[in-house]
């Protein structure tokens, strides 16, 4: 029996299917995860329970992980609430494991590293509608993938973020960005200590129209170096977006 007794903090690794939500954080008169997260957890332990999440994800967008912590000092057996948690929430979250954690860790502000994948579709396929984009026309994925690199070389991104958004920096570290094809199915892994909002959306529009030779790597270098959001390509639909890891130095994998 894995029973935890006085402790205060729990970090959460849960994953979801964003298409019938409006992002993770809660908003009034809108259905969140966070939303749907904060209730299964205070109507099986019985307590008012607010999640806090290592960070946002648009409407639509998903999270094949996730972590979100809470704080709760009544004894609890983990894997039995694991259990009635998958039980109680629907289809589209699941709740993979608790962790007891020291009481100050952070699932925000500990994070050491961030991993996205934005999946596109080269052939249509019913299955994948609401979690892969459809893009039939044809890409040079050599070149999207010689102006990834591109990336490493520059830190601040102010030209691939959502305008007026309340931030101190548009610095961000990007240690690995890459495309890989796979018959039907291309795949944009990125990952960086920090994301700017709608980042990843607008680095893979402005990817997809080098991809399009539309515009040049230099051209891309100079978007980036503009820090000006207009000057970058359009926004991917959010849909095939997927947050795929959260990094922490004290939680093994």
């Amino acid at each position: 029996m894995h029973l935890e007794k006085n402790n205060l903090r729990y970090f959460i690794k849960l994953a979801y299917n964003g298409t019938q939500y409006h992002g993770w954080q809660y908003q009034p008169n809108a259905s969140t995860v966070q939303e749907t997260m904060n209730k299964a957890f205070s109507v099986l332990l019985n307590s008012d329970i607010s999640l806090m999440g290592a960070g946002r994800t648009d409407t639509g967008v998903h999270a094949k992980v996730m972590y979100a912590h809470f704080d709760f000092e009544t004894s609890f057996e983990i894997p039995k609430l694991i259990h009635k948690l998958n039980s109680y929430l629907p289809k589209d979250i699941v709740v993979y494991d608790i962790i007891p954690v020291a009481d100050e860790a952070h699932t925000r502000f500990d994070a050491t590293k961030r991993t996205y994948e934005y999946h596109i579709n080269t052939f249509k396929n019913v299955f994948l509608q609401e979690q892969s984009w459809y893009f039939h026309q044809k890409l040079d994925v050599d070149l999207m993938n010689e102006a990834a690199k591109i990336l490493f070389k520059h830190t601040d991104f102010q030209c691939f973020s959502k305008v007026n958004t309340d931030v101190n920096t548009f610095d961000c570290t990007i240690f690995e960005a890459y495309w890989k094809q796979k018959n039907n199915q291309l795949v944009f892994t990125i990952s960086a200590n920090r994301f700017l909002r709608n980042m990843v959306r607008s680095i893979v529009g402005t990817l997809v129209n080098i991809g399009l030779h539309k515009i040049t790597l230099d051209d891309f270098n100079i978007i980036i170096e503009a820090k000006n959001r207009d000057k970058a390509g359009f926004s991917v639909p959010a849909h095939g977006l997927y947050l795929t890891e959260i990094d922490y130095d004290y939680i093994t994998k």
